[in-house]
């Protein structure tokens, strides 16, 4: 048998993938109707050098990037996509919005186990959106719901290790 997980030693199953609440900002209201999260991958280049007259090549920590992480969800009623999409957007004024607060945003992702409980959170600092669609392709013959869907941008993510999964009562 396995080893435990750390968290609850009592659980041996990975959790699942299609819980998970999303929030922007400080907001402690979840992001509307979000369906699907784009991974969180990091990369770091890698330096090689050699060492005087080693024949070994060595290997050193480069720089780390971020990958963007996209959002989508159902078209809604509910503006926070648009509205975020629209600080960065060039229009009449010939630069991004004025506000960088309105620009760059802290995003939370939080896993949720079966009993709808927070587990993991994952905190993503100085997000912005690089891209935006508002409506997908549209098509009368078909019976898909229209999407709409993010591209942040960010400067890195950490796992916020404060939060271990609730004790099953």
């Amino acid at each position: 048998m396995g080893k435990p997980f750390t968290v609850n030693i009592d659980r041996y199953d990975p959790y699942k993938s299609f819980r998970f609440r999303v929030f922007f900002g400080k907001s402690t209201t979840a992001v509307a109707g979000v369906s699907k999260v784009g991974s969180l991958k990091r990369s770091s280049d890698v330096i090689e050098y050699k060492q005087g007259g080693d024949a070994i090549i060595r290997k050193g920590l480069g720089r780390t990037k971020y990958e963007p992480i996209t959002l989508e969800r159902g078209v809604t009623h509910d503006p926070d996509f648009e509205e975020w999409a629209n600080a960065a957007q060039v229009l009449d004024k010939g630069s991004p919005s004025t506000s960088l607060k309105a620009l760059r945003r802290q995003v939370r992702l939080e896993l949720l186990n079966e009993a709808g409980q927070p587990v993991h959170r994952y905190i993503i600092h100085r997000c912005w959106v690089s891209e935006f669609q508002a409506m997908p392709d549209l098509d009368a013959g078909g019976n898909a719901v229209a999407i709409e869907q993010i591209k942040l941008e960010n400067e890195g993510w950490e796992h916020d290790l404060a939060l271990g999964e609730p004790k099953e009562k």
